[in-house]
């Protein structure tokens, strides 16, 4: 792998299947994969995760190619850690499959988990200095921006 911008992210499954369903060329979702694969940054994972992508993909009967790309991308490029037992604590009680995502954000030193589980999300804003954001707000820390104000004073 190729010299990549500060940030490591994790993406939980539910982004990378919602990104390689997406038939909107302007999609969020598409444009962090995007931008991953101008390296701008790091895409962190382990076998677990890799395994329910693969999982999923088939289960979501996404196109072939596209699955075979991003499966391919992800072995090459991609940041793989290895899990230990121990480091898969319990941190997400309502779901307790989501601690493999938390694991895999911790030990591979992730500034970024991104998620669309609210299991997650419950955690709050970060775990162990980790930004838990969705695609979308993942996407404006990328390029710098704000997140536009739901404010309409603000407008």
């Amino acid at each position: 792998m190729t010299d990549v911008g500060p940030l490591r992210a994790v993406f939980d499954t539910n982004v990378i299947i919602a990104a390689l369903l997406s038939r909107n060329p302007r999609s969020p979702l598409l444009e962090l994969l995007a931008r991953w694969r101008s390296r701008e940054f790091a895409l962190v994972f382990n076998e677990d995760l890799h395994a329910e992508y693969r999982e999923k993909i088939i289960a979501r009967r996404i196109q072939a190619e596209k699955a075979r790309q991003f499966m391919s991308e992800l072995l090459l490029e991609g940041v793989r850690v290895v899990l230990t037992p121990a480091d898969i604590v319990s941190r997400v009680p309502a779901d307790p499959d989501d601690d493999i995502v938390v694991a895999c954000a911790v030990v591979g030193q992730a500034t970024h988990l991104v998620t669309y589980d609210p299991h997650i999300h419950a955690l709050g804003p970060t775990c162990q200095g980790i930004r838990i954001l969705d695609g979308l707000h993942f996407l404006y820390a990328l390029r710098g921006d704000l997140a536009p104000s739901t404010d309409p004073t603000k407008h």
